[in-house]
This record gives structure tokens, C-alpha cells and sequence, in this order.
């Protein structure tokens, strides 16, 4: 493919991604496949000779369409919300074009300062305390993780260097191995300290939890991986009271604040606790400026080397949307969630199980388990939406979270028309 035919098919295949985009609705939100589907559609080897582009494009929809969740359709409930936006998309095709590798700031300086800036601005918006940013002279920073699991992994490997550090400066006769044996991982149900967790999107009291991490010495991560970006709004700002207690924090800008995947944004109070435990300095990523103390190279705070430029859909996305479109998109889901818990309220078969606080309605049918997965099971076979359940207190719960980025309240009273159907039928056969 040379530059020309790459202007025409880029081109055809804008106009390809912003049909589906628009026509989403008109299909299937969830697969009917069975596993193993794709690898009777598709030869056992590559091709010897080059395809045409009109042959794979063909096989998008032909292959690769039938076995395809459709994230971002409206009629999508499960899981949380996988972040997309057109600023986000183009951001990432210049990231990709673009192609740089940016483990260090001489490997792209853009790459390094952008993210730094990038993460600055996005604390800013949620009110961070100023020591979780980096600014041209602080002592904190933030760092684009691929995902919050990345994110916590990296705040357990740092706090362990940093206690161990801290007992060999107390005993230096200990050696590593001795006193990694008695470090302790204090966690709950949720593993660490979680504002709004994946079940039912329950929040710690981390003002409680904060001040006895900080008199015990014991390094404080807070995950807010999905609420945490409704923190850029004023009302639910208090929830993230007690950031202040925090050695780091993460959420997921790729889950609800339009950026795409992966974009897990993670705040240290002390950047040089990060970059203790990871320092890498072979010869050959030795750079002049590196011992100035004025420039960031991230392979320090991170677990690969290689790393994108993902600061660049967040630059497209803040300076589109601005905070106000941003938290209008926050508030407007989190309205289509009341909209949707008060029809299930309104309806005497079902209850709530949790409160309702960002945009995730965890919600059953009166009675057993078993019926409520008679319910889901139907649900997921029509496949006209798509949720998924979890436990609460030993109860088998449907959860319903607003994700898609168009969805609006008529999809809301579709997938609540189609449920309580589903329901009456499910009703009715239990009857005879």
C-alpha cells in the first residue's frame, strides 16, 4: 500500500468506523457464536501472496462482526463503561502514525512532556492535593498505566521497596530476603483501599482508613478505576475526601471519561518512591539530560520499557470537550441510571440492592437466585442487551450500567420494556 492508496482506504475507512459508530443500535449487542466459530471462516495458514484490500474488508463484517460484544452499543449494561470518542480515535491514529516507543524523554520529548502536562491538567480537574503533581517542581506525578491492575501492581512493588529500604535503614545487618518474608499486604474483599467497587460500586471510607495507614507507615493506594472520573464534578467530589492520606491514587480515563482504551491514570506523592524500585539505566538509554532533574523518563514507573503515545487522545479529548462537556457526560449517565432505578422501583416484582450513586443500578427479581438466573439467562439468549450479574451478600444480582456514550433515555425504557417481558413470560412458565 502506498501513500496514495492510503489516503483512499484511510478515508473509506473514517467513513466505515462512523457508520458503524451511527448504526450500532441495529445490532445484536451480544454474539451468537459458539467458541471456536472464527476458525472454520478463515484459512489454517497465512497467504502466500498479498490479498486484496476489498477481500479483508469483506471479511470485517463476513469473520469478524458475528463474534463482536458491541461495547459501545446503547443497548450495553455490563461490566462498566469502555471509554470512546471521535477526538479519542483520532488521537490515537496520529499515535499510531507517529509510532514512537517513549521509554524515555530523548526517545520522543513530546511523548514525556504530554503525559506529565496531560496528568497535571486531569488532577487539577479532580482537585488532587498539589503534592500529587508534578508541575515543573513537585515531588509527585502522575503516569499513564495500561490498566488499574497495572496500576496496583506497581503501587505493591514500590511500597515493598520502599519498607524494605526503610528497615534496612533501621537494621542494616537484614538482608532482602529476611524481612520480605514478614512484609504484610493489608486488603479487603476488594483488595485495596476502593472507591466504587466493580459489584455494586460501594465506596470505602478512606477518611477513616487514611490517618491509620499514615500513623502505622503503611503505603496507601486508593483504585477509583470506574468512579473516579465523576470526581471532575463538584457534587461527588467529597467522595474522594481523603485522597490526602494517599501515597498513590488510580482511575481509569478509559472507562467513562471518553478516552479510549487503555489510558489508567495513576498519581504518586512521591515520584522518586516509583522510580527507586524500577530504576533501569543500561548504557544505551543513558541520555545528557536525564541527571538534570528536569525531565521524566517513564520506563521508570512502569512495568514494560516500551510504551505509546497515549497522552495524545487525552489532549484531543480535554481540549474538545472541555470540563464542562466533560461532566456533562458524567451527568447525564448518571441520570439515565435514576431514570432506570425508578422504573424498577416503580415495579413491585423487583428491588434494589444497592444504593445508586453513579451510573450503575444493581437490581433482582423478588425470590430465589435461581429465578434471577433463569432472568439473565433469557436476557443474554435474546441478545437484544447485555448485562452481567454478581454477588451481594450471597445474592444473585443483575447489574445495569449506562456505558455507551449515546445512550439515551429511550434506550433506557427499551432495555426496561424488554426486561420486565422477559420477566412476565419467565413468570408465566413458572405458573404451569
Amino acid at each position: 500500500m502506498d501513500t496514495e492508496e492510503f489516503r483512499r482506504r484511510g478515508k473509506e475507512m473514517v467513513d466505515f468506523v462512523a457508520d458503524y459508530m451511527e448504526n450500532l443500535e441495529e445490532r445484536h449487542v451480544y454474539p451468537d457464536v459458539e467458541p471456536g466459530y472464527l476458525h472454520t471462516l478463515i484459512p489454517t495458514e497465512a497467504p502466500v501472496e498479498p490479498e486484496s484490500y476489498e477481500d479483508i474488508i469483506k471479511d470485517v463484517e463476513r469473520v469478524i462482526m458475528p463474534g463482536i460484544t458491541h461495547w459501545h452499543s446503547p443497548y450495553f449494561y455490563a461490566y462498566f463503561p469502555a471509554a470512546s470518542s471521535y477526538p479519542a480515535m483520532l488521537g490515537d491514529m496520529l499515535s499510531g502514525a507517529i509510532g514512537c516507543i517513549g521509554f524515555s524523554w530523548a526517545a520522543s520529548p513530546a511523548c514525556t512532556e504530554l503525559e506529565t502536562v496531560m496528568l497535571d491538567w486531569l488532577g487539577k480537574m479532580l482537585q488532587l492535593p498539589e503534592s500529587f503533581l508534578a508541575g515543573t517542581s513537585g515531588h509527585g506525578g502522575g503516569v499513564i498505566q495500561g490498566t488499574a491492575s497495572e496500576a496496583t501492581l506497581m503501587s505493591l512493588l514500590a511500597a515493598r521497596c520502599k519498607a524494605i529500604r526503610r528497615v534496612q535503614s533501621i537494621n542494616p545487618e537484614k538482608s532482602e530476603s529476611e524481612i520480605l518474608s514478614k512484609l504484610v499486604a493489608y486488603t479487603s474483599e476488594q483488595f485495596c483501599a476502593t472507591l466504587g467497587t466493580t459489584p455494586s460500586c460501594a465506596f470505602d471510607h478512606i477518611t477513616e482508613l487514611g490517618p491509620i495507614c499514615n500513623e502505622e507507615n503503611m503505603w496507601m493506594h486508593i483504585d477509583a478505576a470506574y468512579a473516579g472520573s465523576a470526581f471532575i464534578c463538584p457534587e461527588f467530589r467529597p467522595l474522594l475526601n481523603g485522597v490526602e492520606f494517599a501515597d498513590s491514587f488510580n482511575m481509569n480515563a478509559h472507562k467513562w471519561l471518553l478516552v479510549n482504551f487503555d489510558c489508567s491514570t495513576m498519581w504518586v506523592k512521591q515520584r522518586q518512591d516509583m522510580i527507586g524500585a524500577f530504576k533501569v539505566d543500561p548504557l544505551y538509554l543513558k541520555h545528557e539530560n536525564q541527571e538534570s532533574g528536569l525531565v521524566t523518563d517513564y520506563r521508570h514507573w512502569q512495568i514494560p520499557l516500551g510504551r505509546r503515545f497515549r497522552a495524545l487522545k487525552m489532549w484531543f479529548v480535554f481540549r474538545m470537550y472541555g470540563l464542562n462537556g466533560l461532566q456533562a457526560h458524567i451527568r447525564k449517565q448518571v441520570q439515565l441510571a435514576k431514570e432506570f432505578e425508578s422504573l424498577v422501583r416503580a415495579d413491585k416484582r423487583f428491588e434494589i440492592c444497592a444504593e445508586v450513586i453513579m451510573g450503575l443500578v444493581c437490581f433482582r427479581l423478588k425470590g430465589s437466585n435461581e429465578l434471577n438466573q433463569k432472568l439473565l439467562k433469557s436476557i443474554t439468549k435474546n441478545r437484544e442487551i447485555h448485562l452481567v450479574p454478581c454477588h451481594l451478600s450471597g445474592r444473585f444480582v443483575l447489574r445495569l450500567a449506562i456505558c455507551a456514550r449515546p445512550t439515551e433515555s429511550r434506550h433506557i425504557q427499551q432495555a426496561w420494556r424488554h426486561i420486565t417481558q422477559l420477566t412476565f413470560e419467565l413468570l408465566q412458565d413458572g405458573c404451569h
